[in-house]
């Protein structure tokens, strides 16, 4: 899949903000709508990290994020998608359509759609370290999606409150052998929910974690009960939520940072569309390609029926009718 840099001053019916699989897939069908589309990627993406994926359907025997993102984006390419590496600064609203800078230069669209995901918060470790764990499969940031992985494992799920709490709860589904505990010490468990992880026999320490490191295939947390090994470790540390460009235009979030839209992906701002994880939901890629689809044609009925924006550069006489 061939990258470009974005010109100085383009117009095309789409921006796609987010190379992930959400934003390649809703490139993919815009393009075989005969839309013009460009998708604006800067990298360093939540899905390209995943080391290997097993619950996304057709790969039985997995796929690694990097070549999922690789594949859907050359299938866009490949159907009339413009995919360049860049990073948009700031979307502000023109007549009917929009002004997206970039840092390259300026892209004038009659809709966009947001695809800019989220960011895991990371446990204060060596950079190093962590995308080294996170590679061989030692920290883990789904347990949705990766759970059965673990199953019989002993695991560690760090956090505090009600949130961590959760998270090594569903973890005991795959494994009796789990532990919770905060980075810093601070578990902020209510006296309840310590009971109700005792009684899953999931094993609470409330002392800091003063280094970690990695040893025979095993992810090692020096604490105050002396150096534990785990085979997997779970942050539970919360998640950034990358809506600051919709936010900027009006559309509505929920208290996390997460966007609202309608049933066809729609935010409150008209000509704007959101998909995958930034949007309030489920964070699977499953249902990111699925929200892509649908906000992709939503998007083109909204072009054609004159609802959006009447200067739409595709060819009119084309497909006329609804999909």
């Amino acid at each position: 899949m061939t990258r470009g840099r974005s010109q100085h001053h383009q117009r095309v019916d789409c921006v796609v903000i987010g190379g992930g699989p959400a934003g390649l897939t809703a490139a993919l069908y815009l393009a075989r709508f005969r839309l013009s589309v460009q998708v604006i990627e800067r990298g360093a993406g939540r899905a390209a990290s995943i080391p290997l994926t097993r619950n996304y359907p057709g790969f039985p025997d997995g796929i690694t994020g990097r070549d999922l993102v690789r594949r859907i984006g050359e299938q866009a390419v490949r159907f009339g998608a413009d995919i360049v590496a860049d990073e948009v600064m700031t979307v502000e609203r023109s007549g009917d359509g929009f002004l997206c800078h970039t840092k390259n230069g300026l892209i004038e669209a009659s809709a966009v759609i947001l695809a800019t995901g989220l960011r895991d918060v990371r446990p204060p470790i060596d950079d190093t370290l962590h995308d080294a764990a996170l590679a061989a499969g030692l920290i883990r940031y789904c347990p949705i999606c990766d759970g059965l992985e673990v199953t019989g494992r002993r695991v560690a799920a760090i956090g505090r409150g009600a949130h961590g709490a959760r998270e090594a709860t569903f973890i005991r589904s795959y494994t009796d052998d789990v532990t919770f505990l905060s980075w810093d010490g601070a578990t902020d468990l209510s006296s309840e929910q310590r009971a109700d992880l005792w009684q899953l026999g999931i094993t609470v320490i409330d002392g800091a974690v003063a280094s970690a490191r990695m040893l025979d295939g095993k992810l090692l947390l020096a604490t105050d009960c002396g150096e534990q090994a785990f085979d997997a470790v779970y942050p539970a540390l919360g998640v950034k939520v990358a809506s600051g460009i919709a936010q900027g235009l009006g559309a509505r979030i929920n208290g996390d940072g997460y966007l609202y839209v309608d049933e066809h992906q729609r935010t409150v701002v008209p000509g704007l569309y959101a998909v995958g994880d930034v949007v309030v939901g489920l964070n699977q890629i499953s249902r990111g390609t699925a929200q892509a689809a649908t906000a992709a044609t939503a998007l083109r009925n909204d072009l054609f029926d004159g609802s959006l924006f009447d200067g739409l550069e595709a060819r009119r006489s084309h497909a006329k009718r609804t999909v």
